[in-house]
């Protein structure tokens, strides 16, 4: 078997393209079931955010699987693949592995580090599960995944300096006021960026927010958002010395606010000091107000240089992060080479057990004296005599699995105590239910805390091979 991503994200298709392939969240479940229908697929998880489409398989061959997932898409969203062929990565196996480590970390994120997607992935795989579109391998995969992305956020500092220019104001202004709880909020211009800062300075409990602009719809179509106060400009100037923290992006020529307009409000408002934000371009305000006692001004540059100085530090936890995702590439690799040691020792447990119930059969027999007490003794340590012996043989097949040459030495195993026959009606019994195999092994030491029910699956009726 196989791990494969087919997906196309923000680096790969512009908006335009990557909004053609959204899935309607009510949609999400037939989608599975159809991918599962998908020939070749035994598993599945689709991941879909504004950022990025991916469709995540388990296949039982390489050969073809790029144009059956293709095909999926085509039919599903009904769009000739001429139309996004180019457009599609396909990642097999171990990049498919660290592909899935990387974007739920964070780090294939349009924001480095985010942890939106955190959130995005580990629905997905939930609801995949709850389809019973997933199996031993993405039950795994994506536990282990969840689990790193919590870990690796929480192990360094990757998310806590702001990356954006609206976030970055809001973390100067908290340096300023330590809280903006109970803080009133002037807001001059009604564009996209002070919107952003004005949502994250409201959500920091704000107690006011008033929006001024040349356009009075537009200032209470914002200040609605808010439960804020619409005002003209000329109120605006009238509230500067109420105000705490002013935003301005207006786009005028020339300056909307001067040195003298501040100055007297600053003497309105003794010990009280004023934080303001010109994210405009030409600037709203007059720099020289930034010389005055107890106003902290910022421009757009200020503004950049954080987040530029923010986004380097986030680049340099995120080599921390990519140490951790190649430890736990090999802590998947190590249970992936495992697999196949799964139906070998319940072939040898059965044979064992066989031969057992066989001698004991015929020793009750030939022994008929024998009470129920008797034989129970007998039984038990026969048991125990044959549990002891298989003991090592069973613990030193399970390292030699994990080993470089651990296929070679299943085979050697199988021959030693003869289990062809063994493994070869286990196999028949899985063909038969129609089920993909349990091969479940010992979960990886960093299982996530929570206890997300697996999907039923039957027994381990197979030798699985998992190229990865």
């Amino acid at each position: 078997m196989h791990i494969v991503v087919v997906g196309l994200n923000y680096r790969t298709a512009p908006v335009e393209v990557r909004e053609r392939f959204t899935f309607a969240e009510r949609d999400l479940p037939q989608a599975l079931q159809e991918l599962k229908r998908t020939k070749s697929v035994l598993e599945g998880v689709i991941i879909a955010t504004c950022n990025r489409t991916e469709i995540y398989v388990v296949v039982d061959r390489l050969h073809m699987c790029g144009y059956f997932i293709r095909s999926f898409m085509e039919q599903w969203f009904g769009i000739p693949r001429q139309e996004f062929t180019q457009h599609l990565y396909m990642y097999e196996d171990e990049q498919a592995i660290r592909h899935l480590f990387r974007v739920t970390c964070g780090l294939d994120s349009m924001v480095l580090g985010e942890t939106q997607i955190l959130g995005q992935v580990r629905s997905s795989f939930l609801l995949s599960q709850s389809e019973k579109v997933t199996g031993t391998l993405f039950n795994m995969l994506f536990k282990q995944a969840i689990t790193l992305s919590k870990r690796a956020h929480s192990e360094t500092a990757i998310g806590e300096s702001a990356v954006s220019v609206s976030y970055a104001a809001v973390e100067l202004g908290k340096r300023v006021f330590g809280s903006f709880e109970g803080k009133k909020v002037l807001i001059l211009g009604a564009g996209k960026m002070s919107e952003l800062t004005a949502k994250h300075l409201s959500g920091g409990g704000a107690a006011e927010v008033l929006v001024a602009n040349r356009t009075f719809g537009r200032a209470q179509e914002l200040a609605a958002k808010f439960d804020g106060i619409p005002c003209s400009m000329q109120e605006a100037m009238q509230r500067l010395q109420d105000i705490d923290i002013l935003i301005s992006s207006t786009g005028a020529d020339g300056y909307v606010i001067t040195s003298s307009q501040v100055q007297n409000s600053m003497k309105q408002r003794p010990g009280r000091p004023l934080f303001i934000i010109d994210i405009a371009v030409p600037r709203d305000i007059d720099p020289s107000i930034g010389e005055l006692n107890n106003v902290f001004l910022y421009d757009i540059d200020d503004l950049e240089g954080i987040v530029e100085s923010n986004m380097e530090m986030r680049r340099g936890e995120a080599l921390k992060i990519d140490w951790m995702i190649e430890e736990e590439m090999g802590v998947f690799a190590n249970w992936l080479q495992t697999l196949g040691v799964r139906p070998v020792i319940r072939a040898l447990q059965e044979k064992s057990s066989s031969i057992h119930e066989s001698t004991l059969e015929s020793l009750f027999n030939k022994l008929p004296e024998l009470n129920e007490r008797q034989r129970k003794v007998i039984r038990r340590l026969t048991k125990s005599i044959v549990n002891q012996m298989m003991h090592d043989p069973i613990n030193r097949i399970k390292e030699l699995a994990g080993e470089e040459q651990g296929a070679d030495a299943l085979e050697m195993f199988t021959q030693i105590f003869a289990l062809e026959e063994q493994l070869e009606a286990l196999s028949e019994s899985s063909a038969s239910t129609g089920k993909q195999a349990d091969i479940t092994q010992e979960v990886p030491h960093q299982e996530p805390k929570e206890k997300e029910p697996l999907i039923d699956e039957s027994p381990a009726l197979s030798l699985v091979q998992v190229s990865v």
